[in-house]
């Protein structure tokens, strides 16, 4: 049985509907939740590109870490909401890929489920987007739980 489990958002709808699922699995008896959100810099950091004549770098990554923090309050405050009291984790990297970096995560609290939401990409947009939840099923050594936003 799972007790430590760890959803990863990002601020989409399927991660909102990850984020309720997580809530209520965390609601079971002896259950723990943590609550992460990815902060991938790694194109800022690429100034051989010329990105740091354009555009202040430094702030940039500091508006971005403000919105994800902002993520994570709103996401806190629905678990909260439910009963919870989640811990949360601002995960940063400029040289890991966004799976690389949630399963890094989710093992340094030591989860033993990972919860995150899933778009269903396929072709061409899957080609050019990439998907973290393929991802993760490829690296994981933890059991996954991939939600799907359900129609509108």
């Amino acid at each position: 049985m799972c007790k430590r489990i760890f959803v990863a958002i990002d601020g989409s709808a399927t991660a909102q509907a990850a984020l309720v699922e997580a809530i209520q699995f965390a609601r079971l008896p002896g259950m723990s939740l943590c609550i992460g959100t990815v902060l991938d810099t790694g194109l800022l950091g690429q100034n051989n590109m010329g990105m740091g004549a354009l555009i202040d770098v430094d702030q940039v990554k500091a508006d971005m870490r403000q919105a994800a923090d902002k993520l994570l309050d709103k996401a806190v405050a629905q678990a909260k909401e439910a009963g919870l009291d989640p811990h949360r984790i601002l995960i940063e990297s400029d040289k890991k890929r966004v799976a690389e970096m949630i399963v890094d995560a989710a093992g340094q609290w030591d989860a033993d489920l990972i919860v995150i939401g899933t778009h269903g990409r396929r072709g061409f947009e899957r080609m050019m987007m990439g998907s973290v939840a393929e991802n993760l099923v490829r690296i994981a050594t933890t059991s996954l739980f991939l939600v799907r936003r359900k129609p509108a």
